[in-house]
């Protein structure tokens, strides 16, 4: 439906928006359909509701005085898509799986692409964003050449079977040890870069901010450790309503950078994965790790999440932040630095199941779209109890 609006949006301006009837008969028509679909007015108003309800559509009079309700589809301007973009995604939603000689010939009455570099740039594009919105799938045999499918909805499973999938274990391939290096050498080098980029970056987050400041408050009396601390401000905001702080970081010239920066609050380099009680306490009333998961693997989650869970004292609280989403990005930059990084987007699913393998209670659990000034990834915030 919503590729059925984009595309008479285009080829038919004077007609759009659509009314019920001319929707239907765009659904249904005979030719440039892959399937060819048959739906009747209860599916089309039942679906243009929920479409309504996410607001991906919005119904609209025709003119002034007129009682005859037509349909706006919203699909573009939620996701800040180009023309370029609009094009491609209507005739994948239209026509299904194709390769990129098809998208060119098929978007002509929408976009006239140069040649088939564009499409491809345009195609890279879409698979590249956090959420990404193609998938090139693996040739089949007598195919000669890869097909694109889109991702805006659950692929078929013979379509599905052909989807690349997402392998967040390749952070792993060459061993943990391997991996800690990178990252080890990765914020060694960038660490003031990093420190003068992101060591006030609570202040522009109200949401972190009620968050951190729900852990201060709820958690028992006692000391609190943030993992991963980087520069040390998640540490700091929690000072500021905590008596006793420990950050832990796994950068040697981080932790000097955020001694530098709040030095009122005690900082050591540190293994998240390998880190003990407090000196002085029966556990930890709480511990942090503010993006600290990022370059792990999926299979690495459920031990460290329950690792990190027997440290806490009874109604100890574990809270942390992650990127969410189906990918693995690498980065050769980080604050000007040239590094070796992947960062992994882990299913929020999985990170729940995770913590509640644990045997974490009250778990918490909020995703977040991204604030214009951060990286274009979804957020996911947990929380979790220890039962006691």
């Amino acid at each position: 439906m919503l590729g059925a609006l984009m595309e008479k949006q285009r080829t038919v301006p004077a007609s759009y928006p659509l009314t019920l009837n001319a929707l239907r008969t765009a659904c249904n028509q005979t030719s440039n359909r892959d399937p060819v679909t048959d739906y009747d007015d209860t599916l089309l108003q039942t679906t243009l509701k929920e479409l309504r309800d996410r607001e991906l559509i919005r119904p609209v009079w025709s003119g002034a005085g007129s009682r005859v309700l037509k349909y706006h589809q919203r699909l573009e301007e939620q996701l800040g898509l180009s023309d370029a973009e609009v094009a491609v995604l209507t005739v994948l939603l239209l026509r299904g799986p194709q390769a990129v000689g098809e998208l060119r010939t098929r978007t002509a009455r929408m976009h006239a692409f140069a040649d088939r570099a564009e499409v491809e740039a345009t195609l890279r594009g879409l698979a590249e964003r956090p959420e990404p919105l193609v998938v090139q799938l693996e040739r089949r045999p007598g195919q000669r050449e890869e097909r694109w499918a889109h991702l805006l909805g659950p692929l078929p499973e013979t379509v599905a079977a052909q989807a690349p999938k997402i392998d967040r274990e390749v952070v792993i391939a060459d061993g943990v040890e391997a991996r800690n290096a990178r990252v080890r050498a990765a914020y060694d080098a960038a660490a003031a870069g990093y420190a003068l980029e992101f060591a006030d970056e609570l202040d522009s987050k109200p949401f972190d901010c009620w968050f951190l400041d729900r852990v201060a408050a709820e958690a028992p009396r006692g000391p609190v450790a943030d993992v991963g601390t980087g520069p040390g401000h998640v540490a700091g905001r929690l000072a500021t309503q905590r008596a006793e702080v420990l950050g832990i970081d796994l950068a040697p010239a981080m932790i000097d950078e955020a001694k530098r920066l709040f030095p009122d609050v005690e900082f050591q380099v540190g293994d998240l994965t390998t880190m003990l009680r407090p000196r002085a306490a029966a556990g930890w009333s709480a511990i942090t790790a503010w993006y600290a998961f990022v370059h792990m693997a999926a299979s690495e989650l459920p031990t460290v999440i329950a690792g990190l869970a027997r440290l806490l004292v009874p109604g100890g609280l574990l809270a942390f932040a992650l990127h969410a989403g189906a990918a693995v990005h690498h980065a050769d930059e980080l604050a000007g630095t040239p590094v070796d990084l992947d960062f992994v987007l882990h299913d929020p699913d999985e990170v729940i199941d995770a913590v509640r393998g644990a045997g974490l209670v009250d778990v918490e659990w909020y995703l977040r779209s991204p604030l214009p000034h951060e990286v274009q990834t979804d957020r996911l915030y947990v929380l979790g109890r220890k039962a006691g």
